[in-house]
């Protein structure tokens, strides 16, 4: 690690906690989330957050082999038409510079998701690209993760 953040700037950690609860309550359900936290961590090289979001996605009983190919899943029948939606769009924004989040894309995801989802699909994808960016810039550890519903149980 090359510092610890949360405790130099202790309001930053609670800022990103606050906007982390936010996305937490949201209507789009756990197992997507975790869908979209892993593969916006693959496309930003997060290896803290990918070790993370696929322990919390078993833990939540996601598919081995839905998470395996996630990193390909426009060529594999595993996802729903909703879900590969939601992937398409986390892609568009955690590569902004190099897709400007694309009309055709966000009116795929306007077909199969509310107002209110497609604000808090946007806040989840907000929030895990901060994430990825605190946890690769500050190089966090890799290798101790618990996952929060294993902890719950």
């Amino acid at each position: 690690m090359r510092l610890d953040w949360y405790k130099t700037l202790p309001e930053g950690y609670k800022a990103m906690l606050g906007l982390q609860q936010v996305v937490n309550k949201s209507s789009i359900g756990h197992k997507l989330l975790e869908l979209i936290k892993i593969r916006a961590s693959q496309i930003n090289g997060c290896a803290h957050c990918l070790e993370m979001h696929t322990k919390d996605a078993l833990a939540l009983g996601e598919n081995d082999e839905r998470i395996y190919l996630l990193s390909v899943w426009r060529e594999v029948p595993f996802y729903s038409e909703r879900e590969r939606a939601a992937l398409v769009w986390c892609e568009a924004l955690t590569n902004l510079s190099l897709t400007g989040a694309p009309d055709e894309v966000y009116l795929e995801v306007e077909k199969l998701f509310t107002s209110t989802e497609i604000v808090e699909l946007t806040l989840a994808i907000v929030a895990i690209n901060g994430w990825n960016r605190l946890a690769v810039g500050f190089r966090s550890e890799v290798g101790n993760y618990i996952s929060r519903y294993e902890k719950n149980e």
